[in-house]
């Protein structure tokens, strides 16, 4: 699934593509996709005539600022966007089309047929599902130490799945929760109550650096990953802890482990990232860092 950074590279690139085109008329051969009408021709019919002003990013939900109206949507597994001209032979798969008024097309493709639509007026998205509840953005101004610590810190649950709960902090998914917790020495089962302060500033700069990197590299083409130029990300080459399950670590050279927490395939340092065990988990954060040098926090 698009995290943060893709999503984040998306919206950057279809603003370049799609801002200031407007729409002829709108094409749904996968009904399912739009939620909000529940008729795709309520849905059609609604935003035929609208101009793209802008589109935006929040969380990992693409925001479409319309004339009058705001478009959501929700990439899920493998959904992606791209601009074609009208003429285009239509791939595979592709669900929902916008035809613009200059003779290009902007086509929503989903193999996996997870993504999602919703529209709303203006101002009502952020009250009803699906961004009324989200977390913090990691890299807003308003995500500060104070802000992060104060939403997390009383909690007792584990730090990988805590992070990955966009109700508390948006945009992570499996890839940069993994990153960040290499990257600030934090075994994924430390539990949000056991981290002592400098834990916790180690954790809130491990997550924005991370992210701002990838975000720099345009994100993270693991899978089918690619912008709305059909371009692909560059961060996996720079993974330090995801996907590296049996090969050394690039500060202490042991062997990185793989395993299972909460569902989701997790990477760690055994030696970087020490295990809670028992009444040492509160105290695990205060052993001695491995020699080696770490990724700069910029």
């Amino acid at each position: 699934m698009p995290e943060l950074p893709e999503v984040e590279t998306v919206c950057r690139t279809l603003n370049q593509l799609v801002a200031g085109k407007t729409i002829a008329s709108v094409s749904v051969s996968l009904p399912r996709i739009i939620r909000r009408p529940v008729e795709p021709e309520m849905f059609a019919a609604a935003l035929a005539g609208q101009t793209i002003q802008s589109v935006e990013r929040r969380g990992k939900f693409i925001r479409f600022v319309l004339d009058g109206l705001i478009l959501v949507s929700h990439l899920r597994m493998e959904g992606r966007y791209g601009v074609y001209k009208k003429d285009e032979p239509v791939e595979t798969h592709t669900h929902v089309v916008f035809h613009f008024t200059d003779d290009t097309e902007l086509r929503y493709k989903d193999v996996r047929q997870f993504g999602t639509m919703d529209l709303f007026k203006p101002g009502e998205e952020w009250t009803m599902p699906p961004l009324n509840k989200l977390g913090l953005e990691p890299l807003d101004e308003t995500f500060t130490l104070e802000a992060f610590r104060h939403r997390l810190a009383q909690r007792s649950t584990k730090l990988k799945p805590l992070l990955l709960d966009q109700s508390y902090i948006v945009g992570l998914g499996n890839i940069y929760v993994d990153e960040a917790l290499f990257q600030a020495q934090l075994h994924p089962e430390r539990t949000a109550d056991s981290l002592k302060a400098a834990e916790w500033k180690r954790l809130y700069d491990a997550i924005r650096d991370t992210l701002s990197r990838a975000v720099q590299a345009g994100g993270s083409s693991i899978k089918s990953y690619v912008n709305g130029q059909g371009e692909m990300g560059m961060f996996q080459h720079s993974l330090l802890a995801y996907g590296r399950g049996g090969e050394p670590c690039t500060v202490c050279g042991t062997l990185l482990e793989k395993f299972v927490l909460g569902g989701r395939g997790t990477h760690i340092c055994p030696k970087c990232q020490p295990k809670p065990r028992g009444a040492a988990a509160k105290k695990a954060g205060r052993q001695a860092r491995p020699k080696g040098v770490y990724p700069k926090i910029h």
